[in-house]
């Protein structure tokens, strides 16, 4: 669907008065209800800034494009304005705002992906956005847009082309997790770059409405190389024996001239696919440091709803019976299960905790061997979990080695699939059939039987000595360093490696703590690391209600948001500020996130439920002190972005 399909005259407004982005965003919506594409304005409004509230739809140049799906919108559509003097929109460039186009869009289909992605590519062209920026009438504007949608899409304007006789030298593949702006931005700077260098370029587009001008066989095959930016896997196999580049989707943006030399010159390694690709996101240059981590991240992305949803059942049992007054202390092991209901509650959270160890290990060993290595690592992480060894393999829980033994069983058992599938290449492919649904399976049910009935009592020695180390962290009062540790780590990359390290730690420490014998040090881990990951939304909202000179209006007016977003255990409510400063925002957070972490240890405060921020208080032991220590780092981490961060000069 063409832009100039969806864009009226009426919806259009040039060189006009704004005084912020609130006026800006009203003013469009006006145009909207102008022009009859929307029938409610409040609910419209709504939609408009609940997307706000997820990151600002500014994407530098002086361009920001909002939008939002609405039951109010008749059908798609687009209104458009340019400002005498721009407003400030949180834009990361930081420079303010004068050409904001605002997109409606329906609630069934994906026109507004499509329109976005359009956008987002043609306004990588400076000169048309300054084109756009001086046009006086609304048909200027418009025929402006027009001549670039021919340009840039010459296929709509006429009969279908010939198909490509010689090829491209350079094929690419952008993708992001999340969004589809940082897609389209790498797609364009990669043609754009190839350009200007002389050298044919085709991107194919892995964005949240699917994957867009796929490259075909005989491209592939006809290429010099291909270039992956993605921070997320994609389809690997097809470039089997081709020169493969992988990077982050930001080099696709901001380095596409280097990303392009690296395949001209030579330097991309050849990547060889493994059989029927086990694995799509290990490409030639990646680190094996990348590579694990993100195996890693795979099983721990799949177990964490596992963790979330049983230990809140577990926390909702607990404070069933808390409410029916059944005494934890009297009650002992028991507690949780003593009234009918709670007893209901906790049995389907401890099933749901049952199962997380191996979900952990099968999603890592199937991130390396793909399916062949799911059953391998499912059952090695349920034989760690069991604690079977050579001595009595059916017991119950002889020597269990817990999660240690499960991310064994998961990086092993993954590789050793690798291993397998290679040596049974060499078998007669009359056999090919039966490999992945019997030759697989038995043998590697078998390699993990025995490698895990081997490592279970080393694992379990390990096991142990972490927990006896840990009771002697509390016992020498060093606890407090741990807490602090782990607080610190909660907020350093809110969200990123170290936050995800150290909740996995928690909640794997909750998961064994009926098997500790104090379990009471796995609650106290629990409780600093929920703590240390509530801190920086917090501080942030507290630094923008009274340190407002140190922050922008819009800063400000989503710093609301952080309030409840800090309390919800929620911390990458704190990650748009950490982005815009990050040396001022990250140290005042960690620091402050240690002080709560270390008092919460400190104050000897346990939590038994690993998510729910301050929903789940009544699971918490000595709630008062873990407020108390929750306020104090909070108001930490708000005077040291005070102290850090100056106050703007233009500040109102």
């Amino acid at each position: 669907m063409r832009i100039t399909d969806l864009l009226k005259k009426d919806g259009i407004a040039l060189n006009i008065e704004a005084t912020d982005k609130k006026d800006s965003i009203s003013k469009l919506i006006t145009l909207h209800k102008k022009c009859g594409n929307i029938t409610d304005v409040a609910a419209f409004t709504a939609g408009i800034y609940n997307r706000e509230e997820m990151g600002t739809t500014a994407v530098g140049m002086g361009v920001a494009v909002p939008h939002a799906k609405s039951e109010a919108v008749k059908s798609p559509a687009l209104t458009a304005i340019t400002l005498k003097n721009g407003v400030d929109y949180g834009a990361a460039d930081g420079q303010p705002c004068n050409l904001i186009f605002m997109i409606a869009a329906t609630m069934d289909g994906n026109v507004h992906l499509e329109v976005l992605a359009r956008l987002m590519q043609m306004l990588m062209d400076e000169t048309f956005i300054a084109k756009l920026k001086a046009a006086k009438t609304a048909d200027e504007f418009l025929s402006i847009i027009d001549a670039k949608e021919k340009e840039k899409f010459p296929e709509e304007a006429s009969a279908p082309a010939e198909p490509q006789k010689k090829g491209y030298r350079i094929l690419a593949v952008t993708a992001c997790p999340t969004g589809i702006a940082h897609t389209y931005m790498a797609a364009e700077a990669l043609v754009k770059a190839g350009e200007k260098m002389g050298i044919s370029v085709k991107v194919e587009t892995n964005g949240s409405g699917g994957a867009k001008n796929v490259l075909t066989a005989e491209e592939i095959a006809n290429c010099d190389g291909i270039i992956i930016a993605a921070d997320k896997s994609v389809e690997t196999a097809r470039f089997n024996g081709k020169p493969v580049y992988s990077t982050k989707v930001s080099d696709g943006i901001n380095k596409p001239e280097e990303l392009i030399n690296i395949i001209i010159n030579g330097e991309a390694p050849v990547y060889h696919a493994s059989h029927k690709e086990v694995s799509k996101a290990s490409v030639g240059n990646e680190s094996i440091g990348r590579q694990l981590y993100k195996h890693l991240m795979n099983g721990v992305s799949h177990m964490l709803p596992f963790v979330v949803a049983g230990g809140i059942f577990i926390a909702i049992a607990f404070l069933i019976d808390m409410a029916c007054g059944v005494n934890a202390q009297e009650a002992g092991s028991a507690f949780g299960t003593v009234t009918p209901v709670a007893a209901w509650l906790k049995t389907i959270g401890n099933y749901a905790f049952n199962f997380m160890i191996p979900v952990l290990a099968g999603f890592i060993a199937m991130s390396i061997a793909d399916r062949p290595g799911l059953l391998v690592g499912f059952v090695g992480g349920l034989l760690a979990t069991n604690g079977a060894t050579f001595v009595d393999p059916a017991a119950a829980s002889t020597i269990p080695s817990g999660f240690l033994g499960a991310l064994l069983a998961g990086f092993a058992g993954g590789y050793l699939m690798l291993l397998l599938e290679k040596l049974c290449d060499k078998l007669p492919n009359a056999l090919e059939g039966i490999k992945p649904v019997l030759i697989y399976p038995l043998a590697g049910l078998g390699i993990i039987g025995v490698m895990m009935c081997a490592v279970n009592p080393i694992m379990g020695l390990i096991n142990t000595g972490l927990y006896n180390g840990l009771n002697w962290l509390n016992d020498n009062n060093l606890g407090i360093v741990l807490g602090c540790i782990l607080g610190a780590m909660m907020s350093i990359d809110m969200g990123g490696p170290f936050n995800k390290a150290a909740y996995t730690f928690g909640t794997l420490m909750l998961t064994e703590a009926a098997q500790s014998s104090n379990p009471d040090i796995a609650y106290m881990i629990m409780a600093s690391v929920m703590i240390g990951g509530m801190v920086p939304p917090i501080a942030i909202a507290l630094s923008t209600t009274f340190f407002k000179n140190r922050w922008t209006a819009d800063e400000r007016k989503n710093g609301v948001v952080n309030y409840v977003m800090g309390l919800s255990f929620i911390t990458e409510g704190a990650i748009p500020y950490a982005a815009s400063y990050p040396l001022k925002v990250i140290p005042s957070c960690a620091i402050g996130a240690a002080v709560a972490g270390g008092l919460s240890w400190l104050f000897g405060c346990t939590l038994m439920a690993p998510h729910g921020g301050i929903f789940v208080v009544a699971t918490i032991g000595n709630p008062l002190m873990y407020l108390l220590a929750l306020v104090i780092g909070s108001i930490v981490g708000m005077l040291l972005l005070a102290i850090f961060k100056r106050p703007l000069a233009n500040a109102k």
